[in-house]
């Protein structure tokens, strides 16, 4: 069998014990891959005087795919992300998260199953920050049409090739008339587009009393850059945390695959992390490759462990350790 070539990137943290975590599983499921890693971020930094190698990013280059564990960045000071970094400099303008239900995880919201748009490459995240004077700091929101249409028709592709029904656009264009007034002004329009598919729209802070109220009523959304790192996380707290919930950032050419929360220096090298997210972000990256089927069998290997709640990690009220959650994966496998 040919296999896959991607690009591995080990970051910081407990992202060396989460790669190899989901290294394993792969291995275990038979994955088609081959890998070619690298330890990037704050590490390497301090080793080498780069954040990322450039051999790393010329794997990345040529793979054109890539897992990624945590990276720590810095708060208030520091380098920038590398996040924001990588996904403004091979375009990959779609964050995808899937926020889903997990019926072995008890929360007090049930059939949640949410898949949210984020426009990854502008916005406030553009960067574009003058310092006026010591007490004063103005920050640019960037909005392009090029990059609306993107991620828009992105939301819509998706509803069609994956029988979703519908499509809500996020924004706050009744104070930002300007720039969120032109996202939903492209919005509806492509909307039209898809006369199969329901679109409306929603104001962002209305949006985040009705998930709390009512997180059924969503299917899709998609939204600009702030809004989204915010919904998604406030989603991914409706289903049991970060530690469970998966994201993609596509582009045209490149792909790259991470899970979405922190690096947590606090509890690196005492492999007590869960690794659900991460292993979860590599089987996204399968059914990118084309090899659903693997991908399918390591998600339900994972239902069978959550099910039976007996290798649980502590945010999952268990017990297990890292390795002990893991081992018991590959044993359904």
């Amino acid at each position: 069998m040919d296999k896959h070539t991607v690009t591995v990137f080990r970051g910081d943290g407990i992202g060396p014990e989460l790669v190899e975590a989901a290294m394993k599983v792969l291995d275990c499921a038979g994955a088609p891959l081959s890998y070619e890693v690298f330890d990037v971020g704050e590490a390497e930094y301090e080793r080498n005087g780069k954040l990322i190698p450039d051999e790393a990013l010329a794997s990345f280059e040529r793979t054109r795919v890539m897992l990624k564990s945590p990276i720590t960045t810095p708060v208030g000071k520091g380098f920038r992300s590398l996040n924001v970094t990588l996904r403004g400099k091979y375009n990959l303008y779609a964050n995808i998260r899937p926020v889903k239900s997990i019926p072995a995880i008890e929360t007090p919201f049930k059939n949640v199953d949410i898949v949210i748009f984020r426009e990854n490459t502008e916005g406030l995240y553009a960067g574009v920050e003058d310092v006026i004077s010591e007490d004063e700091v103005h920050a640019l929101k960037i909005v392009t049409r090029p990059a609306c249409e993107n991620i828009i028709r992105a939301a819509f592709d998706y509803a069609v090739k994956n029988g979703r029904k519908k499509v809500t656009c996020v924004h706050k264009a009744n104070i930002i008339k300007r720039a969120d007034g032109m996202f939903l002004s492209i919005f509806r329009d492509i909307a039209k587009e898809y006369p199969d598919i329901e679109a409306d729209d929603k104001i962002i802070d209305n949006t985040c009393m009705q998930l709390v109220m009512r997180p059924e009523q969503f299917d899709i959304m998609v939204m600009q850059n702030l809004y989204g790192d915010i919904l998604s996380d406030l989603c991914s707290g409706l289903v049991g945390g970060l530690g469970v919930v998966p994201s993609s950032n596509m582009g045209a050419d490149h792909a790259m695959f991470e899970a979405v929360h922190g690096s947590a220096p606090d509890i690196a090298g005492q492999r007590i992390a869960n690794p659900t997210a991460f292993i979860w972000s590599a089987c996204l990256m399968l059914d990118h490759l084309g090899e659903k089927d693997c991908a399918d069998r390591i998600r339900n290997a994972i239902d069978q462990v959550l099910n039976e709640g007996k290798h649980l990690t502590r945010d999952l009220h268990g017990n297990a350790g890292m390795d002990e959650y893991v081992d018991a994966i590959c044993e359904k496998l």
